[in-house]
């Protein structure tokens, strides 16, 4: 008889959730029709007559308010299967709060919003001419600022590169998918690193394009027949769950969500792309040789998919934006958290497996603070006392302030790998010092594309259940014979690393192309490994990004790969270790080893790969270390 009072119980205590979440959305609802006159679904007209569903929430009253536009691919109806949800809502309840009209805009082709989507959209058309738009409501103010994380911050660049008049500050976080081309990164909005696939925008395609078949409305539905429909028609596909731990691993992979019955979309369009490729300089991505002209406000995150190119398009802006009162009004936080999880930060954060202590910061007061200055002239005192850049140090657990990225005072170490011949496993003899080798003990391992060392952890987002972000114990993978350890000796004093770290190994193969892979490591004297940042380089695109060349069997070659970034420090007694292979899938996509298109190819071949370290053959490891002031 108990267990029927028991399950009694739970349902009377989950219906007590559900009815006070219910609640609680109903309260949202409320105290936002207080204070706001809500216009939902008013269809934006675009230059080519396209409409764009657009819900404007702003303070009652006859005032002129500025204006806090996020513009996005994703769902924000208020509305989800029947039952009110909030978080749009709740959003546009602190703004009206704090004396702004919220405004939140679909892409074009998303859900309510006419015309045919494509990645970023058409934002340098559709972002300028919503700008246009609402500048010119007798409501406004004339002062609009840009927010969102991720998708919803991607597209700021590119129109923030076409300078509206009326544009007068931006807050993009978690921005890495709207970067290009910045510097040495031909990332080409997160789709790309070192020429290798990052393999999230395969799985974050499949629940994101709408099907070539998709349905649609008139295009002179009314806006009252909009509203009415929202509770129970969003326009937004229901595609089955995906296993992508195993769904990645299909080959071709142009045809990995063909493999999993997904949409028809522009997946496989973009698989056939080269870094350099001329379709990625005619979207909204945002490239070195385009103008800048906005203050902004920058948030990038350790464990973002992104964070080098972030941090490099922050120094680009710095130094090239088109008026020095600009230059000097970018500002940057950079958190130790997963992709977009600022917030998620708490008193004692756990990144992956590694505790981080209080990584909280009162975001909030900042991005209200940077809108109060720029929107409504206003001063903050937040913003009085905020660095250029605030910066999380992992290890020490602490926020630290710089007036650059790079602090100005790290100053660049250079750590040699070197060997008697056997640095595989964690239980090899590959060293790291500041000592240069003298003889040439190459290492060497068989890389099998279809036994891949698997990611654990890292730097990533998107993968669904594919790969688990953040940093995790890397003991039991250097197990494995195709990854080599390097490891210094324990750290008689405790180092701070903060910036870019450089990485170059001189390799050969008996392949024509293979990929290199670099993995930072802190070594806790427990033996602990915990992982900090992680790259690749498809060794064809060595040369660059422009043309391919390949290998011939057993000579050398200097590999520079893509720069690392992070903010850690190694205590007293820690290690420095970096992992050196040839896969970190489904991180990146497996090279199959042939030289051919690797992306319409299902064999592999094995290759033999090895890393050299001698005086004519450096292979190292340059560490930004932060020399304190005495």
């Amino acid at each position: 008889m108990k267990k029927p009072k028991l399950m009694l119980a739970v349902l009377l205590f989950l219906l007590c959730l559900i009815n006070g979440y219910a609640q609680d959305n109903t309260n949202v609802l409320e105290e936002l029709k207080k204070v706001a006159i809500i216009d939902q679904k008013v269809m934006m007209p675009m230059r080519d007559g396209v409409r764009l569903s657009t819900d404007i929430y702003r303070p009652k009253g006859d005032g002129k308010y500025p204006i806090i536009f996020s513009r996005t691919p994703y769902n924000f109806n208020s509305y989800r299967d029947g039952e009110l949800v909030t978080r749009t809502l709740q959003t546009a309840l602190d703004a009206v709060q704090k004396g702004y009209a919220y405004i939140v805009q679909n892409e074009r082709g998303r859900f309510f919003s006419e015309g045919e989507w494509d990645i970023l959209g058409t934002p340098t058309t559709d972002g300028y001419d919503a700008f246009t738009w609402m500048a010119a409501q007798n409501w406004s103010n004339g002062k609009i600022g840009t927010l969102g994380c991720s998708s919803t911050a991607e597209w700021q660049m590119a129109v923030a590169a076409l300078e509206h008049p009326n544009l007068a500050a931006m807050v993009p976080q978690g921005y890495g998918a709207g970067v290009g081309r910045i510097g040495k990164f031909y990332e080409q909005g997160n789709w790309f690193r070192g020429g290798a696939q990052q393999m999230l925008f395969t799985a974050w395609l499949y629940g994101t394009q709408h099907d070539e078949f998709k349905p649609s409305l008139p295009s002179n539905i009314t806006q009252e027949d909009l509203q009415r429909i929202q509770r129970f028609y969003d326009m937004a596909p229901r595609y089955p769950k995906v296993d992508w731990s195993v769904g990645l691993k299909h080959l071709p992979v142009q045809d990995i969500i063909k493999n999993v019955n997904g949409p028809k979309g522009i997946y496989e369009d973009m698989i056939r792309r080269t870094p350099n490729d001329p379709a990625w300089y005619k979207g909204g991505l945002y490239h070195d040789d385009m103008p800048f002209n906005t203050p902004s406000f920058w948030f990038v995150s350790w464990y973002d998919v992104s964070s080098s190119p972030n941090l490099a398009l922050y120094n680009h802006v710095r130094n090239n934006a088109k008026d020095a009162a600009v230059r000097d009004n970018q500002y940057l936080v950079i958190a130790p958290t997963l992709h977009c999880a600022y917030t998620r930060a708490t008193e004692n954060t756990i990144v992956g497996e590694r505790s981080v202590g209080d990584a909280r910061l009162n975001y909030n007061e900042l991005v209200y603070g940077w809108f109060d200055v720029w929107l409504k002239g206003e001063s903050s005192d937040a913003l009085k006392k905020m660095p250029k850049v605030k910066y999380f140090t992992m290890g020490s657990n602490q926020w630290q302030s710089a007036d650059t990225w790079p602090p100005e005072n790290a100053v660049m170490t250079t750590y040699y790998l070197n060997s008697q011949g056997k640095a595989n496993t964690g239980a090899g003899n590959g060293t790291l010092s500041t000592k240069k080798p003298t003889k040439d003990n190459p290492d060497t391992f068989k890389y099998d594309p279809m036994n891949p060392v698997m990611s654990y952890g890292g730097n990533v987002c998107c993968t669904g259940n594919a790969v688990q972000g953040g940093s995790f114990d890397q003991q039991e993978m250097e197990k494995r014979d195709d990854i080599l350890v390097y490891t210094s000796e324990p750290l008689t004093e405790g180092i701070e690393v903060s910036g870019f770290i450089e990485s170059t190994l001189y390799i050969s193969s008996d392949m024509k192309d293979t990929d290199f892979t670099i993995k930072l490591i802190d070594v806790y004297p427990d033996g602990k490994a915990y992982n900090l940042d992680e790259t690749i380089q498809r060794v064809r695109y060595r040369e660059g990004y422009t043309k391919e060349v390949f290998m011939q069997a057993d000579q050398v070659y200097k590999v520079d790969l893509t720069p690392m970034s992070t903010s850690n420090y190694f205590e007293k007694g820690h290690r420095i270790r970096i992992e050196v292979s040839s896969s970190n899938f489904p991180r990146f996509d497996r090279n199959l080893n042939t030289g051919g298109n690797n992306f319409d190819e299902s064999e592999a071949k094995v290759a033999t790969n090895s890393v050299h370290h001698a005086a004519k053959y450096l292979s190292s490891i340059r560490l930004p270390i932060v020399k304190k002031k005495k």
